[in-house]
């Protein structure tokens, strides 16, 4: 049905159609949204053709074009918040997570970025009226750190009302204290997070593609994908590019990652959870010498920048160090086995 659809495009031929559909442009949406190249290189046609072919979706889409700033704040209204379920950090960003949007979280090693991710992914399959988004997660895993059981620990660490509104939610007959409808709950949480470990920076930007193409297929479902976790974005990247030789190939490739992440976000309504390392600047002789990496390219298509640190035990200092729209500030909260938890 769906090549049936793209035929209708001037220059779309059956063939094509067959090469857009394999390449996971399936709509007149992710077709308007592509770049020339980018559909020249796939579907085997000149850029001269591709942007005939961009310019009739984005017409058969109506994107593209000018928009008041009411039409905008409309449209923000669908934008939903993924709580942290630590209350000073979901206030720091405004009510927690935002969908449409990339958040980087960046910081040194055990300072908690993974546990983030993990609660995150727990966190975003919860009712909305908990703070979750009522949706599926996938986790793209770069440094071997997805740990199952870690996700058993934070499910049955939440408060026992919101376990029972979720086993209600999900038609699981039991209650907190009983064993085997625990088990079925975090069975059924696992079930709904899509892992793949990336081998190196080319499977990681193919594994976006194929978060597309999975957050496509459960668009429709009970469970959309509403959490697209990486952890980390930027390991591979800094392994296989060294020196400044490498580096604008480098950049210039995360650039193009960090769009594909972004265009998951805008077209599937999905929040955008990155984490990155960080290097220590020598030069600095006052204040932290911490520093992410990535450059100004990472600082500047990360909507939300997000620096932990650790302190006393598990206590983490967050930091929301950049937003669009609020003030930078600090909040308290402590890593534990049961999960992140306020102060």
């Amino acid at each position: 049905m769906a090549e049936d659809d793209l035929e209708n495009l001037p220059g779309v031929g059956p063939a094509t159609a067959d090469k857009l559909v394999e390449a996971g442009f399936e709509s007149y949406q992710s077709i308007a949204v592509a770049s020339p190249a980018e559909l020249s290189n796939t579907a085997d046609i000149g850029e001269s053709t591709a942007s005939d072919i961009i310019n009739a979706a984005r017409e058969a889409a109506d994107v593209g074009g000018f928009e008041t700033g009411a039409t905008v704040l409309e449209r923000r209204e669908q934008i939903g918040k993924l709580t942290w379920n630590v209350p000073e950090v979901d206030e720091l960003l405004g009510g927690g997570v935002e969908t449409q949007s990339i958040t980087e979280v960046y910081g040194e090693f055990g300072a908690g970025k993974s546990q983030v991710t993990h609660q995150l992914s727990v966190n975003v399959q919860l009712p909305t009226e908990y703070g979750g988004l009522r949706g599926s997660a996938i986790f793209v895993d770069s440094e071997d750190t997805f740990r199952p059981e870690r996700i058993d620990d934070m499910v049955r660490g939440l408060d026992d009302e919101i376990i029972q509104a979720t086993m209600d939610d999900r038609g699981i007959e039991g209650s907190p204290g009983d064993e085997d409808a625990m088990e079925a709950l975090v069975t059924d949480v696992l079930d709904k997070i899509h892992v793949a470990k990336a081998f190196n920076s080319n499977h990681q930007i193919l594994l976006a593609e194929k978060a597309k193409e999975l957050a496509s297929e459960h668009e429709d479902s009970e469970w959309p994908v509403r959490l697209l976790n990486v952890d980390s974005l930027t390991a591979h990247f800094r392994a296989e590019y060294v020196g400044r030789g490498e580096l604008a190939e480098r950049q210039q490739k995360l650039n193009k990652h960090l769009h594909d992440l972004m265009r998951i976000g805008d077209l599937y309504n999905a929040a955008v959870l990155v984490t990155n390392q960080v290097a220590s600047n020598p030069d600095s002789y006052f204040g932290d010498p911490t520093q992410p990496i990535g450059g100004n390219i990472l600082g500047h298509t990360s909507t939300f920048r997000m620096y932990l640190r650790k302190s006393k035990g598990d206590k983490r200092i967050v930091r929301l160090v950049d937003a669009p729209n609020l003030a930078d500030g600090e909040a308290v909260m402590r890593v534990k086995d049961e999960g992140l938890v306020p102060e």
